[in-house]
């Protein structure tokens, strides 16, 4: 087999002058779009010498902001209606399960009171059995009724 033969431009194809133009570059644009952007900490005017040093970052873990939201209160709060709910009628599931989600995630996050989500764990998977078991029952009735 022979090599692939790349034959050049016919005379009537012009030649830019210059470098090929970037893409969306009518202004003269010198650098790519993605092209790292330097970075330079100056303040320039007559209030320089007043920001100089002014501000400094505040000490951050690693993993950016810390998240100071406690959820183990709503869940705890979510399970009570819900267990409250479940005792009457059974439409309480979705609150409950709710409460079983949430009670879950704030056991796994360390700024969490591991009582009060604990407590919402399981009074949530009661009403989750206390829902389930009415809706089990109107079923049967529905079923003896048809």
């Amino acid at each position: 087999m022979s090599e692939p033969r790349i034959e050049g431009p016919t005379p009537e194809v012009e030649r830019p002058e210059g470098g090929a133009a970037l893409p969306g570059a009518s202004k003269g644009y010198g650098r790519l779009p993605t092209a790292p952007v330097p970075v330079d900490r100056t303040v320039e005017g007559p209030d320089a010498e007043q920001f100089a040093g002014a501000w400094e970052p505040t000490a951050q873990s690693e993993h950016g902001p810390a998240d100071d939201a406690k959820l183990a209160p709503w869940a705890l709060l979510a399970a009570i209606v819900a267990l409250a709910t479940s005792m009457f009628v059974g439409w309480g599931i979705p609150v409950a399960v709710v409460a079983v989600i949430a009670g879950i995630m704030s056991l796994r996050r360390p700024i969490e009171s591991r009582a009060m989500a604990t407590w919402a764990l399981v009074l949530g998977l009661c009403a989750t059995l206390f829902s389930s078991g009415w809706l089990i029952w109107a079923t049967m009735q529905f079923e003896k009724l048809g």
